[in-house]
């Protein structure tokens, strides 16, 4: 099992851990409360092709998704780091199936390859 490295609460002084949990929430909260109720969820964001990709993917499979954007690339990228510290995730799409993230555009056809998307869903 992955054993992402993340600084501890101990390790982080009282003033950051309060800037920490005030760093956007609500738009954290809003994807968990997507991945708590939509078997798919693809987050993105403008001009962003992979993001394009992903939802194509998802079309030619005959799943439906629910599809979040969150600005583009001058826009609303603070937001969007709550999102990449929230899942370790570096990058947009973030591609969620039954609230798993299993990754980008890529990674997403990976999983359709492989039978992993299709397990998730119970197909």
């Amino acid at each position: 099992m992955l054993n992402r490295p993340i600084l501890d609460n101990a390790h982080l002084s009282p003033a950051v851990q309060q800037t920490l949990e005030g760093f956007h929430p609500d738009i954290v909260r809003e994807v968990q409360a997507a991945i708590a109720t939509e078997r798919v969820v693809i987050v993105g964001m403008r001009l962003n092709d992979a993001c394009g990709k992903a939802r194509k993917l998802m079309e030619a499979n005959g799943i439906p998704y629910k599809y979040m954007e969150y600005g583009g690339y001058f826009s609303e990228w603070r937001r969007r780091l709550a999102l990449k510290m929230w899942t370790g995730w570096p990058t947009f799409p973030m591609v969620f199936v039954r609230g798993t993230l299993v990754g980008g555009a890529s990674d997403a056809k990976k999983a359709f390859e492989d039978g992993t998307i299709k397990a998730l869903l119970g197909a």
